[in-house]
């Protein structure tokens, strides 16, 4: 007998969701040195297996989402996907060739991105990505040693996928308790196993893999995800230079950058657990306050300001003139977790505010998000290292602030206007 995966335990939901997204780290950051060097690779083409690799995340699960919706399946896409992370990964521990490492890099971002959209709620991965990979770069097998940690780590979740992960697609039509409707007429009482059978009969979606992309058209789905966006990238074009940065600054090598991104992790997690304290008990204090009525925008909560006004900005401004000063290397990486304590909690809340807004759509709006998230991070990584090279460190990040500012007004408007944009597009809250 088939179960409605919404009435899992909440323990059992997170860790199925956590396991594909673990694939989606960042552990190459701090090995990007190393491959120049031992590739003899420029820069720039160094930066592309990184920069690359984040554009094709934001790509791939567009078309994970438009297979797992039209399939109504979950499971059998995540396995597809480990087997081509496992394959990419074991390629790019023998590779030779940074053109052929971009090839495969882009091969195994395919695999880690199903999670994305299919699994969400990706965040263990980069916190804990560059601190593995630091510490991986210092066996004899230096940076490759990542990728066969990417292979032995991908064969261990496809088996745990396989042996332990149920299916969790939730076909509405099923499990939705539909109410009886009162009528004055007599009729003959309908048997209840027809009734819900002739509902859930239907036929299947047509696929559409630019779904996704097309839901950009909708004014409050951009701005969220434009908001989400700012921040995911300017957390990463800060973790694009933090190694050149540490290592001409502070004379770092590649596991103490990595044990570096300790502090970005700390403050994810902390992010992380005060969002999850304050969110829920946000949201329900402004629908009582509204008498019980339910509206979206309410998963914008109060915690948000400080974030995008405030914290951000200043984890910003303290890590990049902290290095351009040449201050202690600790005010760098309590910049940088400050910055991150600020960006869980955007991208949380738009996340959860973007699958609210489009009911019956979770895994292409979740997809529409992650594309515009991770176009921002692709571009805003490209250009890091040449910012910084030109302007400095601090200047970088004050043109880093100055997004975060545009999406702080974005955020302003969407909360004010965000009900009346989406009952203009026929997504307005269903009355109470």
């Amino acid at each position: 007998m088939e179960k409605d995966t919404s009435n899992w335990k909440s323990l059992l939901k997170s860790r199925l969701a956590i396991k594909p997204p673990v694939e989606s780290d960042p552990r190459q950051f701090s090995s990007l040195p190393d491959i120049t060097s031992d590739l003899n690779a420029p820069s720039i083409a160094t930066t592309l297996t990184a920069a690359l690799f984040i554009l094709a995340m934001g790509i791939a699960p567009v078309f994970w989402a438009a297979l797992s919706d039209y399939l109504q399946v979950r499971r059998f896409l995540l396995l597809c996907s480990m087997l081509i992370f496992a394959a990419a990964s074991i390629g790019s521990a023998f590779v030779n060739n940074i053109w052929a490492l971009i090839v495969l890099r882009c091969v195994q971002s395919l695999g880690a991105s199903c999670g994305q959209s299919v699994g969400a709620g990706v965040f263990i991965g980069p916190l804990l990505g560059p601190i593995i990979g630091g510490f991986l770069i210092m066996s004899e097998w230096t940076w490759r040693a990542t990728f066969w940690f990417c292979f032995a780590f991908a064969l261990f979740n496809f088996l745990a996928l396989f042996f332990f992960f149920r299916e969790t697609f939730r076909i509405d039509e099923k499990f939705d308790v539909k109410l009886p409707t009162v009528s004055n007429t007599k009729e003959e009482p309908q048997d209840t196993s027809s009734v819900q059978a002739s509902s859930y009969t239907q036929a299947k979606k047509q696929i559409n893999p630019f779904t996704p992309v097309l839901l950009l058209r909708y004014s409050f789905i951009s701005l969220a995800s434009f908001i989400s966006a700012i921040a995911f990238g300017c957390m990463f074009a800060v973790e694009t230079i933090i190694p050149d940065l540490y290592e001409t600054k502070y004379g770092f090598n590649s596991w103490q950058t990595g044990l570096s991104y300790l502090g970005a992790g700390i403050g994810n997690v902390l992010g992380s657990i005060l969002n999850g304290y304050l969110s829920d008990r946000l949201l329900l204090r402004a629908r009582r306050l509204r008498g019980g009525a339910s509206v979206v925008e309410d998963r914008l909560t109060a915690n948000l300001w400080p974030c995008v006004f405030f914290i951000i900005p200043f984890g910003l401004l303290l890590f990049g003139w902290s290095v351009q000063r040449g201050l202690s290397y600790w005010a760098a990486i309590v910049g940088f977790g400050i910055q991150n304590f600020g960006m869980n909690q955007v991208m949380t809340a738009t996340s959860a505010y973007i699958v609210d807004a489009m009911p019956g759509n979770g895994a292409s709006a979740s997809a529409t998000g992650n594309f515009l998230r991770m176009v921002f991070a692709c571009i805003l990584t490209i250009v890091a290292n040449p910012m910084v090279q030109s302007l400095g460190a601090g200047w970088t990040c004050v043109l880093l602030t100055g997004l975060t500012y545009i999406s702080a007004v974005a955020l302003v408007i969407l909360k004010r206007k965000g009900a009346v944009m989406r009952a203009k597009s026929g997504f307005g809250d269903q009355s109470s």
